[in-house]
């Protein structure tokens, strides 16, 4: 079974190939998210609210990327993969600390704690530049370093590791229809800053994160989101999706509630919007 696409079609091919017993090449055209190296595919509702996550027993067995191509791709695809790598070395870390099981099945190790951090690192390092390269449609080396953070340092850091609160409020965001025409990275971004928030990470800690996201075109704030009326109802509802059973933010390592939720999305907000108006 071979995938040539973005996201939905590779997860898609994955779905197949495990069902039919084939094996399975993957050919990612963007860069958009850590989904080409992941045994696993996300399933959504018509609607596009997140469902479920199907998880396979291997990874795929061949993962293909012409970077010149990738290069080509709209600038925002690259943007938002590089908002969904940005979550992987907080979710590990705390997955890590609360010795969670990890996405493959065991407990996360300090390879897999590595890979999450040089994937952190490379974003900070590397992406604006990345950015500017892809604005061009050119293939430099920092595109090159992006594109293997967004796919493979990423992709494999995550599911050696685990997922947590970023990724579970990305899901939460998803039952509003405001935030439906944002890329998955988009939403997983301002997750990753509500969940720093959450853990209450040092001031500079969040500032680079910000900062960062600023650079690159990523949202830090609702508004950003396309949440901009109905807040305080709509972000407690998100709050209450984010905390379901059987959640990643359950591998939080603390007890974690709809309502600190709630106050870790409306606090990640207004840290955006003080540093926009900075």
């Amino acid at each position: 079974m071979v995938g040539i696409g973005g996201g939905k079609t590779l997860d898609t091919a994955k779905a197949i190939g495990y069902y039919q017993k084939l094996p399975v090449v993957v050919i990612p055209t963007i860069a958009s998210t850590d989904a080409p190296t992941s045994a696993l595919s996300v399933i959504y509702t018509e609607a596009g609210e997140f469902e479920e996550y199907l998880i396979y027993p291997k990874n795929p067995d061949m993962v293909v990327m012409d970077t010149a191509i990738i290069a080509k791709a709209p600038v925002r695809l690259l943007v938002s993969g590089m908002g969904d790598a940005l979550s992987t070395w907080f979710e590990a870390k705390a997955c890590y600390d609360a010795r969670a099981t990890s996405m493959a099945g065991g407990q996360s190790t300090e390879a897999a704690l590595s890979l999450a951090r040089l994937c952190y690192d490379t974003l900070l390092a590397e992406g604006e530049k990345a950015r500017l390269a892809a604005q061009a449609g050119v293939v430099t080396e920092a595109l090159e370093r992006i594109i293997e953070a967004n796919t493979y340092l990423s992709g494999i850091g995550f599911e050696s590791s685990g997922l947590a609160a970023a990724h579970a409020i990305h899901n939460g965001f998803t039952i509003l229809e405001e935030c439906h025409h944002l890329y998955h990275g988009e939403k997983v971004a301002f997750g990753t800053l509500a969940q720093l928030v959450l853990q209450n990470s040092p001031m500079d800690e969040i500032e680079t994160v910000l900062g960062f996201c600023q650079r690159v075109g990523l949202p830090v704030t609702l508004a950003q989101m396309g949440v901009k009326e109905g807040i305080d109802e709509k972000i407690a509802a998100v709050a209450k999706a984010t905390c379901a059973e059987g959640e990643t933010i359950h591998n939080m390592p603390f007890a974690v509630t709809p309502e600190s939720v709630h106050a870790a999305i409306l606090t990640a907000d207004l840290l955006g919007q003080q540093w926009l108006a900075r």
